[in-house]
């Protein structure tokens, strides 16, 4: 059958951009105590770890939640599943704001803002694969993960600007209103599938969620992706913590490695919508994985030994650039070569391993030298990455 019998509607760019709102508003939610930890820790009078288990416990609750999370999309489909996530986020992020100084309360909040952030994550093949014509899945992906590293930057820059003026419950009643609002828009907007779906009908039939992930589990490719993107995700989130004390050593300030991290992030928000758009285009996922592992290489040996801080610059963007482009092109991959597991299940394996990857960030501050150096944990990930680019190798790209 040709294409042209399995039209695709612009609706559907409505429905993705009312999914990237409210995964770029949690994303904010989650990150926004970070810069500006002791300035929390003073209003909630408590100490700097207690604010930083805020944010610690979204990947805590992920572990427990993520299953559930598939199942409730793969089996009521993800207008349920996301709108169940959107609501309890709200009420979270508002309430956060409502809190005061009340620690109890803020931690009560956050943990119900942990509990949804499963809802919108594990939904993100599951959008494209109801609105999208195939070729063009992973491009989507890739615009909701620009959406989540976007929403992390905007936690990141914008509060520690607004806590110039504002105390830090004003703020979070702010973010808790964009997040609300955001909220609304995809419970208004959002449509489960339309009219007439964008591929043949029996490739729209899934199994049943435990039947998909007995499946799922059982192909060896998907869990060689399982490997590298626990390995891939690990490595971007312990260099992003770490960077200051990576580049501190060879004379660098804070707000120089402040500058590496978001450039960091720019580089990944380009890569995720430039490189997918060819893997979509070309039909091919094995030869881009395989790519963003191999360039990854350079970024980290740059910011391992580079003592110039243009080659740092540079070392920190094609990092980002290459390494975050895996993650979308991972994910579809995953959904394609797992059928007929639903896109939920498959999607929420590859989230659980990237949130169990915070075991990369420990392991780094362990390896660190007597005088600081984060110099053997980046050899590591160095070598997790040879590893993952000759694993990719035995990939094999899906059947048209």
């Amino acid at each position: 059958m040709s294409k042209t019998e399995y039209p695709v509607y612009s609706y559907r760019w409505v429905v993705l951009a009312v999914f990237m709102a409210v995964n770029l508003t949690i994303q904010i939610l989650w990150i926004s105590y970070a810069p500006v930890t002791s300035r929390a820790a003073q209003v909630y009078s408590v100490t700097d770890l207690e604010i930083g288990v805020l944010a610690m416990s979204f990947m805590l609750a992920f572990i427990p939640f993520s299953i559930p999370a598939s199942w409730v999309i793969d089996t009521s489909g993800f207008r349920i599943g996301v709108g169940f996530g959107v609501i309890l986020m709200s009420i979270g992020g508002l309430l956060r704001g409502f809190a005061g100084t009340d620690y109890a309360v803020v931690l009560l909040a956050t943990i119900a803002i942990a509990v949804a952030q499963p809802f919108l994550l594990n939904a993100w093949t599951k959008v494209p694969a109801n609105w999208f014509a195939v070729e063009e899945r992973a491009t989507a992906v890739g615009l909701v993960t620009l959406a989540n590293l976007v929403g992390t930057a905007i936690g990141m820059v914008v509060t520690p600007v607004l806590s110039e003026t504002l105390d830090i419950p004003t703020i979070q009643l702010i973010y808790g209103g964009v997040t609300a609002a955001s909220a609304v828009l995809f419970l208004v907007f959002t449509r489960e599938k339309p009219p007439t779906p964008p591929s043949a009908p029996d490739q729209a039939v899934r199994s049943l969620m435990f039947d998909g992930l007995k499946h799922a589990l059982r192909s060896r490719m998907f869990l060689l992706v399982l490997l590298v993107s626990f390995v891939g995700l690990g490595i971007f989130n312990g260099i992003n913590t770490w960077i200051e004390g990576i580049v501190q050593g060879r004379g660098f300030s804070s707000t120089d490695a402040g500058t590496l991290g978001a450039l960091m992030l720019v580089g990944g928000v380009i890569g995720a919508v430039v490189i997918p758009s060819f893997s979509d285009r070309q039909r091919k996922r094995k030869r881009y994985l395989l790519l963003g592992l191999a360039l990854t290489i350079p970024g980290v040996i740059g910011l391992t030994f580079a003592t110039d801080f243009t080659l740092l610059l540079i070392s920190a963007f094609a990092l980002g650039f290459f390494l975050v482009s895996t993650m979308p092109i991972a994910m579809q991959y995953a959904a394609e070569i797992t059928y007929p597991t639903p896109e939920g299940t498959s999607n929420g394996l590859i989230q659980l391993f990237g949130q169990a990857s915070v075991v990369f960030v420990y392991i780094m501050s362990v390896l660190k030298t007597p005088d600081e150096s984060f110099t053997p944990s980046l050899l590591l990930a160095v070598g997790l990455l040879v590893i993952c680019a000759l694993v990719s190798t035995r990939l094999r790209d899906p059947a048209a």
